[in-house]
């Protein structure tokens, strides 16, 4: 019996910290877990403060695939944290006992574990030990985030006080193998890790008895990658990358989740009403198109885009053609209305085929690139308004190009809309896996400065798939950038 009201009836899990009991709350005649908190491995006594503290931190979490805290309570053995008890299996057992998961198995478990993690990350919480140990699975696929905060705290005295590592090395950031404190992005990358294991069947790094062999290959080489990872790859590569400030959010991994295989995944939509009102002040018209599809996104109204039926993909061939001859013909109308028709130094006959063989006396302007605003000091950029054509121009050849030269496309994002696609590493972690993307349907709205379209995509490992999406674009010196994203 532990503090005179939990009985101790069987040990049903056991990791680096010690052994979980279930118990019977002998005063409202229910089911708990019990753990005993606060003891460093191999020391003599507790650390009862920092057991306290990150309790009462856990504690604060409520929602729905979290392990509830009930209670931290004293006996003359110690402190035990008495928990909910679930029943099921980890994620760990899941794959040890069925093997290797799909993509279909796997996203629904990391899609609520993604969730709660969410969660805590907007509470200021960091979990610091995400593994698939410390996922719960019932029976009826809900899963359970455990140990928030308690493994980590005593990981941090042990390494302090002996030199240990606890728990599995394998799902440590580099940041944190290196001896960094542990932030909300190293709980994506471990994330990421749990879903490299349940797609092959082992960790990402197998440790053995070499862990200082395995701290280094996690510090210096670059993560390993599956190959057979379908459209999750780009959820690996945006998690699972070195450098902290190139993985997404814990929100964008989540929305990504819940997206699906279909879903909007090209750029993950903002998360938050901040980042939903910053890229609302850089493209006011853009209003229109959903900045987020997140429930507690109040800022981004609906579109009710009216899109034709969809056309094979030879037609998205003709549209991409005649958008891009409509641009060509449209740069050639603007430099005659900057030079009044006038012919340049190097050329004896006119755009328009007038027959007019004489040189021209003024400097051949330069054309400005759509993909870019112009410079607004430059005297001879054009003051064209939006049109369809140029959008949809624009569009197609952003479409052809992000497959193969994703570094050139994600310049022509706003400077929000690329923090919030995840930056350049999550961003062309995606197109990374597209090997085209084929256009179907193109539908331009100039008043809204908005484009629907409806795209064909294949991927690398040969699979299809078709998606819709909503783009608002910002228009400034006859150039445009993609501000937000909606499907």
């Amino acid at each position: 019996m532990i503090a005179g009201r939990y009985e101790l009836e069987r040990e049903v899990g056991r990791g680096g910290m010690g052994a979980v009991w279930l118990a019977r709350d002998e005063v409202l005649g229910r089911q708990v877990a019990v753990k005993r908190v606060g003891m460093v491995p191999g020391g003599a006594t507790p650390d009862l403060e920092r057991a306290e503290r990150e309790a009462r931190l856990a504690a604060r979490l409520n929602h729905p695939h979290v392990v509830a805290v009930f209670d931290l309570v004293t006996d003359a053995e110690g402190q035990w944290l008495v928990m909910e008890y679930v029943e099921g299996v980890t994620l760990a057992g899941l794959v040890q006992r069925d093997g290797a998961l799909d993509s279909q198995q796997v996203s629904p478990l990391l899609e609520q574990a993604a969730d709660a993690l969410a969660a805590a990350h907007e509470a200021g919480i960091v979990h610091r030990d995400v593994k698939p140990s410390n996922i719960l699975v019932t029976p009826d696929g809900q899963v359970k985030l455990s140990d928030f905060g308690i493994a980590r705290a005593e990981a941090d005295a042990s390494l302090t006080q002996t030199g240990l590592v606890t728990g599995s090395p394998a799902y440590l950031a580099p940041e944190v193998a290196s001896g960094q404190s542990a932030t909300d992005a190293s709980d994506v990358w471990s994330l990421g890790a749990t879903l490299y294991h349940a797609l092959s069947g082992h960790p990402p790094y197998e440790v053995g008895d070499n862990l200082m062999g395995a701290l280094y290959r996690i510090v210096h080489e670059e993560p390993p990658r599956l190959r057979d990872a379908g459209w999750l790859a780009p959820l690996l590569a945006a998690t699972m990358t070195r450098d902290p400030a190139d993985r997404w959010s814990m929100s964008q991994v989540r929305d990504f989740l819940v997206a699906g295989p279909s879903g909007t995944t090209i750029h993950p939509a903002p998360t938050t009403v901040a980042e939903s009102t910053q890229l609302l002040t850089a493209a006011p018209v853009a209003a229109a198109a959903p900045i987020a599809d997140t429930p507690t996104d109040l800022t981004a109204p609906p579109v009710a885009t009216a899109a034709a039926p969809p056309r094979g993909r030879h037609t998205s061939t003709i549209l991409i053609g005649a958008g891009l001859v409509a641009l060509v013909v449209l740069l050639f109308a603007a430099w005659a209305l900057i030079t009044g028709g006038e012919e340049p130094n190097d050329t004896t006959t006119t755009p328009s085929g007038t027959g007019n063989d004489t040189p021209s006396q003024t400097k051949d302007p330069q054309p400005s690139d759509p993909s870019e605003p112009s410079d607004p000091s430059d005297s001879s950029a054009p003051a064209a308004e939006p049109n369809a054509t140029d959008m949809e121009a624009f569009i197609a050849n952003y479409l052809a190009t992000a497959p193969s030269s994703p570094e050139t496309t994600f310049q022509q994002l706003t400077p929000a809309f690329q923090e919030s696609s995840g930056g350049i590493g999550g961003y062309s972690g995606y197109w990374s896996t597209i090997e085209t993307a084929t256009p179907v349907e193109i539908t331009a709205d100039p008043e809204a400065l908005t484009v629907a379209y409806t795209v064909d995509y294949v991927r690398t490992d040969g699979s299809e798939v078709s998606g819709e999406t909503v783009l608002g674009l910002v228009f400034k010196n006859g150039g445009y950038l993609i501000a937000s994203e909606g499907g």
